[in-house]
């Protein structure tokens, strides 16, 4: 069983504005990348979100993913309930490369 790591939700539920960095200092939950797409989905429904923070199984970020990515995928023809979350990150990992880089990459909704 996937273990799912859920923080306080602030007051408010809009999306924050900023650097990824920012991004990490807020309260969003945070999942292991062998979860599936459905289950993610249904986790975002429960915490009441539209993003969630992908780890690895030492507990490293390594992505995050969006209610919006997620139904996409779920809705496409090669869809499988076999798809995990490490299979959809690919190379949009974005909190892997901002915490390497530290960047000013910025986030938009």
């Amino acid at each position: 069983m996937t273990l799912v790591q859920t923080p306080p939700r602030p007051a408010s539920t809009d999306l924050p504005h900023g650097t990824v960095v920012d991004v990490l200092g807020t309260a969003e939950p945070q999942v292991c990348d062998d979860m599936s797409v459905e289950v993610a989905l249904a986790v975002m429904t429960a915490a009441r979100t539209s993003r969630l923070v992908v780890c690895d199984q030492d507990g490293q970020s390594t992505g995050l993913v969006t209610q919006a990515e997620l139904a996409a995928v779920r809705d496409s023809s090669t869809y499988t309930d076999r798809v995990r979350l490490r299979d959809i990150l690919g190379d949009h990992g974005v909190l892997t490369a901002a915490v390497h880089t530290l960047g000013n990459l910025t986030l938009s909704r």
